[in-house]
């Protein structure tokens, strides 16, 4: 699947950034935030977290509050959030991108924006034949060490969320690279500052946008929104 990658991207010297994007339905229930699916998402969060979490999310005095998340920056950054991002650090329409994920949240919708702001986008389901993820479906461990080896091998690895996946990822590429890596791992307390601004909308060519990719950058370049 590397070299596949590669050769995709040989138009850029076979290199590419990989986003490891954290937005699955189990993901965007747990951290009890809302995006702009109004009572049916609400709905299908309450769902989920009472399936895979029976009982903790109704507890006594357990209060949900998905404003306080999205200024503390504990909120899943969406597909279209992430483009953004990437973006304003001067990313164009011509870059390969590699999405490192497990099933996302209602995908057709959410990670439609992403696939218009970089066309070559590619993920392991891209790369790979049905036959070939075959033997490796149901067992979401394997499905992983394939997105994986191919963040492994990309020039930039973006990280918008914690856990074991990123923190392993950039030690071993640390590790392998010299100390010579280049990863993206925003501070979404401050990121969340830009994309929540009303004067802000996804439609590239505007003001609007311009001036989010300016400060994107400006805050970039100070190490704050998007080191």
């Amino acid at each position: 699947m590397v070299n596949r990658m590669v050769e995709r991207s040989s138009h850029s010297g076979g290199k590419y950034v990989s986003v490891h994007l954290r937005f699955e339905e189990d993901m965007v229930a747990f951290s009890c935030c809302e995006y702009d699916g109004g009572e049916e998402e609400k709905h299908e969060m309450d769902i989920a977290r009472e399936r895979s979490w029976r009982g903790k999310f109704r507890r006594r005095h357990r209060v949900i509050k998905p404003g306080a998340n999205r200024v503390d920056g504990r909120c899943p950054l969406t597909p279209l959030e992430v483009g953004m991002m990437l973006r304003g650090m001067g990313y164009d329409n011509s870059t390969f991108v590699y999405v490192a994920a497990g099933k996302i949240y209602k995908a057709q919708k959410y990670m439609a924006p992403l696939k218009q702001m970089f066309p070559r986008l590619q993920t392991k389901n891209t790369l790979a034949t049905p036959e070939e993820l075959a033997q490796f479906m149901g067992y979401s461990s394997r499905l992983a060490a394939l997105d994986y080896t191919v963040c492994l091998h990309s020039e930039v690895f973006v990280t918008t969320q914690g856990g074991n996946f990123p923190h392993f990822l950039m030690g071993h590429r640390r590790y392998i690279y010299g100390g010579h890596t280049k990863t993206i791992k925003p501070d979404k307390r401050k990121l969340t500052l830009l994309l929540d601004n009303p004067n802000i909308r996804y439609n590239f060519g505007s003001l609007s946008c311009f001036v989010f990719i300016f400060s994107c950058i400006q805050m970039w370049a100070v190490g704050n929104a998007c080191r």
